[in-house]
């Protein structure tokens, strides 16, 4: 049996990881040409502009059409999405259990109560059964994250939706291109948010986002909310309602425009990484790809691996630690429960108020206490391997033999 890196023995892999190199020459010159311009003629370049235009023209296309604003985040995305919903204040929103911060912040920020669903079994994305569980006659809308990249099993969702005249907002953060049976995510639900920023599939810059939605009502409200409220496709010439300036800008779009044209073949390569791994450790024992629901395609922002300890000698961390150690990037847990997050557990939101769950006309769950145990164990049972496009068959071959060495020396 070989020696364990981790104990002293030669790790598998023994070169450096690919890099990403998401930015190259083309962004570069884009950039340079949109200065350029504006030395040449005096006009500085702003926001809703040329650039970010043909840049929303341009994701609407790889969507297969709708409507898209460029914001400044993924946050402002999720926020600009459900104000465009207008809900009244102390509705409830179902939110997912795994999320990032910004995903579920926008909630309580707009005088509604998150009301947090379990997983799918065996999954990091909430799940119809889950949200039926939580659902009340306050429901207003739901939430629905589709993590590392897997999509949810949007089409029981949205069933339970339109049954009730809720509002779906997708968010596609981490999932750029992903597909639910043959669907883009972010055009299932009524609207959808994706984040830019530079470690998602494309990104605008350092942050950035995209409020997406084939319903021009809600395009034309989210609009207005990402800009202050402005009178965009209204007879009025004063400000309509109000909103913050979560503007994305033609600097943002030029380098975009660019990215766009890579996610193709970035998904691409994303998914055909994944499929040559899987099928180099199909005769593992203990180790597996996470589950999805069929028909599904991934674009596989990381990895998700199923575990079982049960058939090891270590836990979870061990196996985990000991793979790190072969050469290769991996967390031992995706943790990002906002149920488990102390602004949510201590309602730290205006002051220390706890508005709105002690709203005095709230007639809902004031406490808000959801233990999402299917997300617990999905996170318990699952580890994460971080990797990029780049990555090809060397790479899964190392990975494989990596993933083979650490389980043959902790089987039991």
């Amino acid at each position: 049996m070989q020696k364990l890196a981790i104990d002293g023995g030669e790790k598998v892999r023994k070169i450096p990881l690919p890099t990403r190199n998401l930015f190259g020459e083309e962004e570069k010159l884009a950039v340079i040409e949109l200065f350029d311009k504006t030395i040449e003629t005096g006009e500085v370049f702003g926001y809703g502009g040329p650039e970010e235009q043909s840049y929303e023209k341009d994701f609407v296309d790889f969507m297969g059409g709708g409507y898209a604003d460029l914001v400044n985040s993924g946050t402002s995305a999720i926020l600009s999405a459900l104000g465009a919903l207008n809900l009244e204040p102390l509705s409830e929103v179902i939110a997912p259990p795994i999320t990032d911060p910004g995903g579920i912040m926008p909630i309580p920020m707009l005088n509604c109560v998150p009301v947090i669903a379990d997983a799918n079994l065996g999954s990091y994305n909430i799940g119809p059964d889950q949200i039926e569980d939580v659902l009340t006659d306050r429901t207003c809308a739901i939430i629905v994250a589709h993590i590392a990249g897997e999509p949810a099993d949007m089409d029981p969702i949205m069933e339970i939706a339109r049954s009730r005249s809720i509002f779906v907002i997708e968010d596609c953060a981490q999932a750029h291109g992903a597909l639910y049976k043959g669907r883009l995510v972010g055009t299932i639900g009524d609207i959808s948010a994706f984040s830019t920023m530079s470690g998602k599939h494309h990104a605008t810059g350092a942050q950035g986002g995209v409020v997406y939605t084939r319903n021009e009502d809600l395009f034309w409200e989210a609009k207005r909310f990402a800009d202050r409220g402005k009178p965009f496709n209204t007879e009025y010439t004063t400000n309509v309602r109000m909103g913050l300036n979560l503007n994305g800008n033609d600097l943002s779009a030029t380098i975009g425009r660019i990215q766009l044209k890579k996610l193709p073949k970035i998904i691409e390569k994303r998914r055909n990484f994944v499929k040559l791994l899987s099928e180099k450790i199909k005769d593992l024992i203990s180790i597996s790809l996470g589950w999805m629901p069929s028909d599904c395609e991934s674009s596989y922002w990381f990895i998700r691996m199923h575990i079982d300890c049960n058939l090891l000698t270590v836990s979870k961390e061990q196996f985990v630690n000991a793979l790190s150690a072969e050469g290769f990037s991996c967390s031992p847990s995706y943790r990002a429960m906002p149920s488990e997050a102390k602004w949510f557990i201590e309602h730290i939101t205006y002051g220390r108020s706890g508005y709105p769950w002690t709203a005095e006309n709230y007639r809902g769950d004031r406490i808000g206490f959801y233990p999402c145990p299917n997300c617990v164990e999905a996170v318990e049972t699952h580890f994460s391997i971080h990797f990029n496009e780049n990555y090809g068959e060397q790479e899964a071959s190392d990975m494989a033999e990596a993933l083979a060495k650490v389980e043959n020396a902790y089987l039991k």
